[in-house]
């Protein structure tokens, strides 16, 4: 009798750092065979001429989530995970949002429990923070952090979410003593608020004076004042949605200086400018979100810093707000940008979208595809090797891509429930024909063999970045005993 409840054999394996010729064998779930030759399992998948990868895995989605603006996204933790699976994506990791005078304790409680009922893949989620008060950061927060939560964001605009510099040295402090990974939207809004009165004071109020707004400066500067405050206590951070070329730049000058900045970027980027939103009308409220889109140069130093691993990770920033007033369009037909919901809809194009114009388009290896949309993911947040890899006593989490497949974008052929896609007559080489999630062959020939609620929760350990045992200078060593100090007194 065979060993394997699944084998997967005669393709083309990839992990971060090579492509090989092997087997997969999975039992339960989890891989217990990686090599040429093994013997067919009770379910066998003939991968021949096709490319054998670790699932991919979203680690910025936004999903059953309220706006800062008060707009509940189209999915809801069912939809986003079929239209994840679809994508190639076995693991996603969206944000339980804390709102002003919430308890942070109760929202994510809340949150897990309708992941738990709902999601047909593995998942995780960070913690959106907004709250600097005592019972935040001295008890909920560790707690979370200590459950598996090993990552939060903080934002510095939006009214409703932004902290202050001094509220976010509070917020490094317990990053630093507890090991998290502090995720960051870095836009000076001081800024955008600026250029947004006047613009408006001038009936510029079309969506495409979004991107003006949201000026590439405002994203560089803010970028730059994080990094330096995260060098009071030496702590990792991730600046997330990394759309400008100054911002890479920051990003670099921050590195080069031996700082712990790491950054993300994602698909719409890519393959969008700001001409997509000069459209009439309000078309072009499809095409915003925050970073914006920009011009074709920062297009080509998004995908330099992928290439170089100024970037490491590849995220969708899924954020579907349906083309109606309950959310891009809150006032109709006279809905300025100011008050259009930000974000796009791109959980289940992330992986085509980098596969097609990245592997296909000779800007990556296939192992550099798999490092930024599932091996980085994992390393960067606490899940790998457990996930991110196929190797022996990995997840059983598996796509098997049709390097060759062209298909042709529309929103009818979607899972997600916004109702349209930014990428609408994309065509794209490369998909995902078949798969596996933790054993389970759950997308197949078009179809989801996967039950509402099937996924599993992921306690994620220490990030990779916070748990590298760097010796930190002096100065941070006294800063982070003043923060420990406070912590005792209030204890």
């Amino acid at each position: 009798m065979t060993d394997f409840d699944l084998t997967i054999r005669g393709g083309t394996v990839a992990d971060d750092s090579k492509t090989f010729s092997a087997d997969i064998g999975i039992k339960g779930d989890l891989i217990t065979a990686v090599q040429p030759g093994l013997p067919a399992g009770r379910r066998d998948i003939d991968a021949r001429g096709r490319l054998v990868l670790p699932g991919g895995i979203d680690t910025h989605c936004h999903v059953e989530q309220l706006s800062g603006m008060g707009r509940m996204t189209a999915d809801d933790w069912y939809s986003a995970s079929v239209s994840a699976a679809f994508g190639g994506t076995t693991c996603i990791v969206p944000f339980a949002a804390q709102h002003r005078g919430k308890s942070l304790k109760k929202v994510a409680a809340d949150y897990a429990a309708l992941a738990a009922e709902k999601s047909v893949i593995d998942y995780s989620y960070h913690v959106i923070l907004t709250g600097t008060d005592d019972v935040t950061l001295r008890e909920d927060l560790p707690e979370l952090i200590r459950a598996g939560i090993t990552s939060f964001k903080v934002y510095m605009t939006y009214d409703a979410l932004k902290l202050d510099d001094y509220q976010m040295l509070e917020v490094l402090a317990v990053a630093a003593r507890e090991k998290a990974l502090c995720m960051v939207h870095a836009e000076n809004t001081d800024m955008i608020r600026w250029i947004t009165k006047r613009l408006l004071e001038q009936g510029m109020g079309a969506p495409k004076y979004h991107a003006v707004s949201h000026f590439d400066l405002a994203e560089a500067e803010a970028t730059h004042r994080v990094a330096q405050l995260s060098r009071l206590f030496e702590v990792p951070i991730l600046i997330v949605h990394v759309s400008a070329r100054e911002a890479v730049g920051a990003i670099q000058m921050a590195r080069q200086a031996g700082l712990q900045v790491f950054g993300e970027t994602c698909s719409h980027y890519l393959v969008l400018t700001t001409d997509n939103m000069d459209l009439p009308g309000t078309e072009g409220a499809k095409f915003c979100c925050s970073p914006p889109l920009r011009d074709k140069a920062a297009q080509d130093s998004l995908w330099k810093a992928l290439k170089q691993g100024t970037l490491q990770v590849l995220s969708s920033d899924h954020a579907p707000y349906r083309y109606d007033e309950t959310g891009k369009l809150p006032y109709g037909p006279a809905t300025t940008f100011k008050d259009v919901a930000n974000g796009m809809p791109s959980l289940e194009l992330r992986l085509a979208i980098l596969f097609s114009e990245g592997v296909n388009k000779d800007r990556l290896t296939v192992p550099e595809f798999v490092a930024l949309g599932s091996a980085n993911h994992a390393r960067m947040y606490g899940m790998y090797p457990r996930k991110g890899v196929l190797a022996v006593d990995a997840d059983a989490d598996v796509a098997i891509w049709d390097p060759d497949k062209e298909v042709t974008i529309s929103a009818s052929m979607l899972h997600d429930r916004a109702g349209y896609t930014p990428f609408e007559g994309m065509t794209l080489k490369g998909w995902p024909e078949t798969v596996v999630s933790a054993g389970r062959v759950i997308v197949e020939n078009g179809n989801l063999n996967a039950a509402r609620g099937s996924g599993r929760f992921i306690a994620r350990g220490v990030p990779e970045p916070c748990a590298t045992d760097r010796e930190v200078s002096t100065a941070a060593s006294f800063f982070r005993s003043l923060s420990n100090a406070k912590l005792k007194g209030a204890s």
